[in-house]
């Protein structure tokens, strides 16, 4: 596939290094000469230097050939008018942007990216995407990660199995027997830095991260048995108020029971977020401030979430809350650098805001029946929803018979409105939707299983 790219920030790094990787041909537009030198030399991708939404510079990147562009510069407007172009004078056959501003995406406009307005495929919000990851995980207390699948009808759990995990070096095919009514499947494990599918003899042990694929209505049981059931925690204290805190702050304030202090640094940004808020205390100060920490109740709070734009401040501040002896901190982090902060500082959960963002781009790039995509630890593996076609490989016959190379697992498989956890005797039938954990190089392998026709690659 032939890729162009505006963009050569975070976002557009991290998307052209994931499609290069998988041998997309991939051209980076940026006006950056510096970043534009920077992603040529680390990365197997063309860089030209130039306006993403000037034509000429469009022409010299290869649009006149390019199957998709994904504009993700800081402007919206640029990312707009490079897709328009791409339609209007290229016939590009799929066009996606990334827009932060909020009132482009106001209900009231919805017809503007239509195509016969601003042919748009796919709009990318990474305020959005980030918020919703951000409630995802405060409202799943015990698991640092929770992804929906399948219009929410099951999830994708991340959990840390502590020492007194009450099933810790336990054989994952003795949890079948043990808890033969759980609707949930472990489905990958880090362990010591490796990230990998487990099979049936394996055991779990105290200290994995684990991946787990539940069914809704089986979150709290799951984390239950894994050891995880804590409380939810209803005094919240978050340091930044910007449009990603003001969303999260927003919905927080629909859940009964629940306070919430907020800190911004800046006083237009605080006054701003003050007026958005209905419930919300919203404090000028800063959130590396001891006095005003206590001020906003941190000393009594449950959970902290740190959403500023600045990631130190971000980690500093978790890591405060922490010392406070706050039960759950949770922190946004751009540059992974800092991930070694982690541990350390005793946070408990980082957000990526470009894994989120490519997560949602990438099911748009994959191949075959593909309805979403996410990526796990910096894209060591993939949890894939897709549609199983009759031509599939994986129909017809038990998954015992089938030829799945290792590094994939059958999370669970909805059918109609049936949510169902295959063991090896499970046939899929056409039309099911499959939800596979795939390590990253058997991501092809899967495209090919859900692939449109025999002809499609």
């Amino acid at each position: 596939m032939k890729v162009i790219i505006c963009g050569a920030g975070r976002v557009g790094y991290g998307i052209a290094e994931k499609l290069c990787a998988e041998n997309n041909e991939v051209t980076v537009i940026d006006l950056s000469n510096s970043l534009i030198q920077k992603i040529s030399t680390n990365l197997d991708v063309r860089g030209v230097v130039g306006h993403g939404a000037h034509p000429e510079v469009l022409v010299r990147a290869g649009i006149e050939t390019a199957d998709m562009i994904i504009a993700v510069t800081y402007l919206d407007e640029v990312n707009m008018v490079a897709c328009q172009l791409a339609h209007s004078l290229f016939d590009v056959q799929t066009k996606i942007a990334r827009v932060r501003a909020q009132s482009y995406l106001d209900p009231a406009w919805q017809d503007l990216f239509s195509r016969n307005n601003m042919p748009i495929d796919v709009i990318i919000s990474p305020e959005l995407e980030v918020a919703r990851a951000v409630l995802q995980r405060v409202t799943t207390p015990g698991a640092f990660m929770n992804t929906p699948f399948s219009n929410g009808r099951v999830s994708l759990l991340g959990v840390r199995l502590l020492d007194n995990c009450p099933i810790a070096n336990t054989v994952l095919t003795q949890l079948t027997e043990l808890f033969p009514d759980l609707h949930s499947m472990v489905v990958g494990v880090k362990r010591a830095g490796k990230l990998f599918v487990p099979k049936g003899e394996d055991q779990i042990l105290a200290g994995d991260e684990v991946y787990v694929i539940a069914h809704k209505n089986q979150i709290a049981r799951t984390l239950d048995i894994l050891g995880r059931t804590e409380d939810r925690g209803r005094k919240i204290v978050m340091i930044g108020g910007g449009n990603i805190g003001v969303h999260v702050a927003r919905e927080l304030e629909t859940m009964a029971g629940v306070r919430v202090r907020m800190i911004e640094i800046d006083k237009k940004t605080a006054q701003q977020a003050s007026i958005s808020l209905k419930k919300t205390v919203v404090l000028h100060g800063d959130g590396l401030d001891r006095d005003t920490l206590i001020e906003a109740g941190m000393d009594s709070t449950d959970i902290a979430i740190s959403l500023t734009d600045d990631d130190r401040v971000n980690v500093l501040s978790a890591g405060l809350a922490k010392e406070f002896g706050v039960r759950r901190t949770l922190c946004l982090v751009n540059d992974r650098t800092l991930n070694s902060l982690k541990e350390p500082l005793k946070v408990d959960i980082f957000v990526d805001p470009r894994e989120t963002t490519i997560s949602t781009i990438l099911q748009h790039v994959r191949r075959g029946r593909i309805l979403a995509v996410q990526t796990v630890e910096d894209g060591q593996a993939e949890v894939i929803e897709a549609i199983a076609l009759s031509t599939s490989p994986l129909v017809g016959k038990p998954l015992l018979e089938l030829d799945i190379p290792d590094g994939i697992r059958v999370g669970a498989v909805t059918r109609n409105d049936e949510v169902l956890f295959p063991s090896g005797s499970f046939v899929v039938k056409p039309d099911d939707h499959v939800i596979l954990f795939v390590e990253r190089d058997k991501v092809p392998v899967v495209e090919k299983m859900f692939r449109v026709s025999a002809d499609y690659f």
